[in-house]
């Protein structure tokens, strides 16, 4: 829980250097911080190949200040899972709404999969998503 400027002072070098280190082994890295969307900037400049967006941020939102030359990781509510299907249905959509198509989003939740998750809910995502995404 800090402001842009701790970050900047106390996490900011660390995390760069961990990316950079990431980075020399060639896999992908995604930044992701929850409750972070007034560090979004500075998350892009520590790092990561994408910047995870929790579910309070909405999608469009976070990209448009990190940047659309960074891809983005999210951000349906896990709390969602919990809804009837039109409602799950109804948030998913507004997600891919957001995205436009671009290139660059991965779809996923906006934190962590709660205990108790519907996992026939879970499926019925997963198999939206990619008939809405199929290119």
């Amino acid at each position: 829980m800090l402001d842009a400027n701790d970050y900047r002072t106390y996490v900011l070098p660390h995390q760069r250097s961990l990316f950079e280190q990431l980075g020399a082994l060639g896999v992908p890295t995604i930044h992701f911080g929850v409750d972070t969307a007034h560090l979004l900037q500075v998350q892009r400049e520590a790092g990561g190949d994408a910047i995870g967006l929790d579910w309070r941020t909405p999608l469009d939102e976070g990209w448009d200040r990190i940047g659309h030359d960074r891809a983005v990781q999210g951000n349906l509510d896990p709390v969602a899972l919990f809804a009837p299907w039109p409602e799950v249905e109804r948030r998913v959509d507004d997600i891919l709404r957001r995205a436009q198509g671009r290139p660059g989003h991965v779809f996923n939740l906006g934190h962590g999969i709660l205990p108790g998750t519907p996992i026939d809910t879970v499926r019925r995502v997963v198999e939206h998503v990619h008939a809405r995404t199929a290119r």
